[in-house]
């Protein structure tokens, strides 16, 4: 086993900080607040947006791509989206910088090119989006319009921490458009529940389907699908938002078609979308006081073969015998990896797979080959076994099964262990503050009770669980009488 980072237990924060930067997946940049993704970083990213891209092109949708820069004028025009987003947003002012420094030698804004109109980097699309839109859509043979878009968004946030929260991240969002709200509605359901099976299926991570409260909405939605997941240290994350945006943007931007019947009539619309938020929840969700765990369905290599040898005829044998295995392995679909490296030992080959959470390692040694066996070990247990080598491909697919299912499955206890029911407010801080997790309680459903609890624990409501029943009862900090309980927790 390689070398232990801070323990999870000790400095979660400082476990988080340490692991994604020496397992090489990012680091912060120059400007500030903005991070740098690493090529293995980045290999896990594009593994997930493969999944979801295709997940989006079987349900009907398209990519599109759409300008980085919205007017300020039609960032204003949807009141509640632009009031939402103001303080978090970089405008651009002037074009272009003078080129005759100043005594300094510092390059300065020239004040003669100064933008007839300020334009937002945008926060999201929606304005520049709708705005096109319009021109799109005229009938109702037009409808449905579903696009999606994979690009950067600029959130000018003051506290920032890799992938959580940074000031430019990555992501996708879908933009649709419909005939009836009941169609658009749909939509935003269907989204939601594709991103559900995508964490669950390929992430391993369980995750709880819900409905946000109004003062956690979307600004401009009138309704936001989620999911919510647990990370190991009792916080929830926000995995993924699915709104439902009513009319509200196609009449702030004047999006008509023609119906059946001729008349005229707004759209209903929807919006969606994940980022590589879903790195942080991946490597929080998982990974230990080793490294990253991955799991296999994301894991950039899911097996790495590692020769262990003394002279180079043993490498000869060993890299015939490893070709042979990469071959019939990459032939299953199976990721694989031969780190023939001459400028690492053997040890140090282990220390960095392990790091990077590779969920599968086959070291072959001289006895190996004499034996006819190699050493397979597992990353999500740290546990090794000698096998036959004519055995190895399916023992191979049947562990990188094993290992997603163990993940899901360890998460998902985890998950459910710390789902409290409370009664009392007294409960509620209680288990907030020894146990974590989320909290079940009733809530009476006012913004008021909301914000004083959050104000006195920094417990948010994460959701309304859409599989949440009818259950008479008493709201835990008002008293007054409650429908249904809902989940509340810390969050990042």
């Amino acid at each position: 086993m390689g070398k232990k980072l801070t323990s999870r237990v000790e400095d979660y924060s400082k476990w988080y900080n340490e692991l994604v930067v020496k397992a090489d997946l990012a680091e912060n940049s120059a400007v500030r607040g903005c991070m740098v993704i690493k090529p293995y970083g980045y290999a896990i990213w594009e593994k997930m947006q493969g999944e979801l891209d295709r997940m989006f092109k079987e349900t009907g949708h398209q990519n599109a791509y759409f300008p980085l820069f919205v007017p300020k004028s039609l960032f204003e025009a949807e009141e509640k989206n632009a009031e939402g987003f103001a303080k978090e947003c970089a405008v651009v002012t002037h074009y272009r910088l003078q080129n005759d420094p100043d005594k300094e030698g510092k390059l300065r804004v020239d004040p003669e090119a100064r933008l007839e109109e300020e334009l937002v980097v945008r926060p999201t699309s929606e304005a520049i989006i709708w705005n096109t839109y319009r021109g799109w859509i005229q009938s109702y043979r037009d409808l449905p319009l579903l696009i999606n878009q994979w690009a950067n968004v600029v959130r000018w946030e003051m506290r920032t921490r890799l992938f959580l929260r940074t000031a430019e991240f990555l992501w996708q969002e879908g933009h649709t458009a419909h005939e009836t709200k009941e169609e658009a509605l749909a939509e935003a359901k269907l989204m939601n529940n594709v991103y559900a099976t995508f964490v669950e299926n390929f992430m391993a991570i369980p995750v709880i389907q819900g409905l946000k409260t109004e003062s956690e909405r979307f600004a401009g939605a009138d309704e936001t699908y989620c999911i919510e997941a647990l990370m190991q240290d009792g916080k929830a994350l926000q995995a993924g938002t699915s709104h439902f945006l009513g009319q509200n943007f196609a009449k702030a931007f004047d999006v008509k078609f023609a119906n059946k019947e001729g008349k005229q009539d707004y759209v209903w619309a929807t919006s969606w979308g994940v980022s590589t938020r879903l790195m942080g929840a991946l490597i929080m969700t998982h990974s230990d006081d080793y490294g990253l765990v991955l799991p296999p369905s994301l894991a950039p290599n899911q097996v790495v073969i590692v020769p262990i040898y003394k002279s180079e005829q043993d490498l000869e044998a060993i890299t015939e015998v490893a070709n042979s295995i990469l071959s019939d392995l990459r032939g299953k679909g199976i990721s694989v990896k031969f780190d023939n490296r001459t400028t690492h030992r053997p040890g140090a080959k282990f220390a960095q797979h392990e790091l990077q959470g590779v969920p599968l390692r086959i070291a072959i040694g001289p006895k190996d080959l004499a034996n006819g066996t190699v050493e397979i070990a597992r990353r999500d247990t740290l546990t090794k076994e000698v096998i036959p080598l004519d055995s190895i491909n399916d023992k191979v697919e049947g562990l990188l099964k094993e290992i997603q299912d163990a993940l899901f499955n360890k998460a998902l206890e985890f998950r459910n262990e710390h789902i409290t029911k409370v009664e009392t407010f007294e409960e509620f801080k209680e288990v907030l503050e020894t146990k974590t997790g989320f909290i079940s309680a009733h809530w009476d459903g006012t913004n008021e009770t909301e914000d004083k609890i959050k104000a006195l624990t920094k417990a948010t409501i994460r959701c309304i669980p859409l599989d949440a029943e009818e259950e008479d009862g008493i709201c835990v900090y008002s008293g007054a009488p409650s429908k249904r309980r809902v989940l509340f927790a810390k969050a990042y």
